[in-house]
């Protein structure tokens, strides 16, 4: 076989000098190529070698395929996609890496994080807003009585109107350090109601959050909230270990809470940046019962 040749965040750190940039835009990288390791892993560990035309071979020590036969199937070297998974510094063509996201039946978020982690571009480089306007706090305002928020891709709450304090949970009332829709998930005891399918929503939650995380590794806001949420809950750290990638949920949603009982809520996300580093989630009533109750919880029925 023929080796084919591998060719704004609210909180903002001080610009590095020429000198320490090298050396963080290494460490990234490294951590990056790490992350790129688990990732293959995960993914080629998922597939069953006679779901691709493979016999099962002997006794395999772990689940799935072995690295020699993703690299047969995907056409490129063993030492090359050895290498790949070791998290070697070498170089990779979008044309290789496409080739191993069909053998690993990647879909579409899959196959982007996979990209990201390779330090691959897939289009052109969008810039990152970091200013939200005074504009944004009055859409949230004129949406009542539906709860709204507006979230970056860590989860932090940015803003919120007072339909979602009075629906949800009570912001005003959540110290803004704590102000994180992952930490107030796994950790915090403070929801006034609950999701009647908290477990997906959950997984769901760490998964985006994870394909999120590809595109800032490196970066000390998001390690530190990514080791506070392991250390903080176990059930946060055995879903981050399964390693799936998502992107935010738009399902209708079933809360129940303490006032008015079941509410179906649908969200409508609205993205603010070209990036999507921010968005805006309205919850919207999904049915007419709904609707009468979000209005009586906001005071507007």
């Amino acid at each position: 076989m023929t080796t084919i040749p591998a060719t704004t965040d609210r909180i903002s750190a001080p610009a590095p000098t020429p000198a320490s940039a090298d050396t963080t835009g290494s460490v990234v990288k490294a951590e990056q190529r790490r992350e790129l390791g688990v990732f293959l892993r995960s993914r080629r560990e998922r597939i069953q070698p006679e779901e691709v035309g493979l016999a099962p071979g002997g006794r395999r020590r772990t689940p799935g395929l072995r690295r020699e036969e993703v690299a047969l199937l995907a056409g490129v070297g063993v030492t090359w996609y050895t290498w790949l998974e070791q998290g070697r510094d070498i170089n990779v063509s979008a044309q290789v890496l496409e080739a191993v996201a069909n053998t690993l039946r990647l879909d579409r978020l899959e196959r982007n994080h996979l990209y990201t982690l390779a330090g691959v571009q897939l289009g052109p480089a969008l810039g990152e807003c970091s200013v939200l306007p005074a504009s944004i706090q009055k859409m949230l305002d004129a949406v009542s009585p539906y709860p709204a928020l507006v979230l970056n891709s860590r989860y932090d709450i940015l803003a919120f109107n007072d339909a979602y304090c009075d629906v949800v949970l009570d912001m005003r009332a959540i110290p803004v350090e704590e102000r994180n829709m992952l930490w107030l998930t796994f950790v915090s005891q403070e929801w006034r109601c609950s999701f009647a399918e908290s477990e997906s929503m959950k997984h769901h939650m760490v998964a985006a959050y994870r394909a999120a995380l590809a595109h800032h590794l490196g970066e000390p806001v998001w390690q530190d909230l990514t080791q506070r949420l392991l250390a903080s809950s176990r059930l946060f750290a055995e879903l981050w270990e399964r390693y799936d990638v998502a992107a935010p949920s738009t399902r209708i949603k079933v809360l129940d809470n303490a006032k008015v009982g079941m509410l179906r809520i649908e969200p409508a996300t609205m993205w603010l940046t070209q990036a999507g580093q921010l968005r805006a989630n309205v919850y919207t009533a999904a049915d007419e019962d709904t609707e009468a109750k979000l209005r009586i919880l906001v005071g507007a029925g």
